[in-house]
């Protein structure tokens, strides 16, 4: 499953075979977390950050009466809080949105791989700095788009991670996610997140149904979002 971690860094950057074997030789074991486990608390003392193996893990932060913002979705090959090299607690908690396989990965062992390939440090940098601007559209999203833009610009933002680590295909992909987690990621009522869902299958733009999105009109759907992937950065320059 680290293959879905190199595939990610590939997609963008190119890796040496001795790079590539640094990395997998940095990866811990893996663990499993059952849907819904928050497997990191705020302000806990962190030694290690957590790469996403399989699954979908959410970061978030809650109110006292139990309101709930995710304020990012992370995909198999991710660093879910790689920042935490540097910083050493979160202000944020992770959960696991549905079963996950994650692999801790110790800051030593980290410190390590920079210093022996100092582009690694590089490519690494630019993966929070992705995270970085990946946070700034959210905000964008949850600010000004109305319900019916939120939902498209995630559907479309998905696709295309997805696709970039073999997860999707040209019709859509798998999303075990239910109507409250998508309004939690939006910023909106599961009311607002049914009659946007309804309002894009009566449109022929897309459906999302028994954990499958079907894009029916990927030019229809990323018109509604104004979606502009320009912010995942596709084509960064080299490192």
């Amino acid at each position: 499953m680290i293959a879905r971690h190199i595939a990610r860094i590939r997609a963008r950057h190119p890796l040496s075979a001795e790079e590539e074997q640094a990395i997998r030789a940095t990866i811990g074991p893996a663990l499993d977390v059952p849907a819904h486990r928050t497997f990191i608390e705020p302000g806990v003392r962190l030694e290690q950050s957590i790469l996403i193996l399989d699954g979908i893990a959410a970061r978030y932060k809650d109110l006292r009466d139990g309101q709930r913002q995710v304020t990012a979705l992370h995909i198999p090959g991710d660093f879910a809080d790689l920042h935490s090299f540097t910083l050493k607690r979160l202000d944020h908690a992770l959960m696991a949105m549905t079963p996950c396989r994650i692999a801790p990965v110790p800051h030593a062992r980290i410190a390590e791989l920079v210093e022996r390939f100092p582009r690694l440090g590089r490519l690494y940098w630019f993966s929070t700095n992705l995270d970085a601007s990946m946070h700034r559209e959210w905000v964008l999203s949850m600010g000004v788009r109305d319900a019916l833009a939120r939902i498209a610009h995630l559907f479309c933002e998905l696709q295309v991670r997805l696709n970039l680590i073999g997860l999707g295909d040209g019709d859509g992909y798998a999303l075990d996610l239910s109507q409250t987690d998508l309004a939690e990621c939006r910023g909106l009522t599961s009311v607002h997140v049914n009659r946007s869902l309804r309002r894009l299958r009566e449109m022929q733009v897309m459906t999302f149904r028994n954990g499958r999105v079907e894009i029916t009109d990927p030019a229809a759907l990323r018109a509604i979002a104004e979606f502009d992937p320009d912010y995942l950065y596709l084509d960064p320059d080299p490192l």
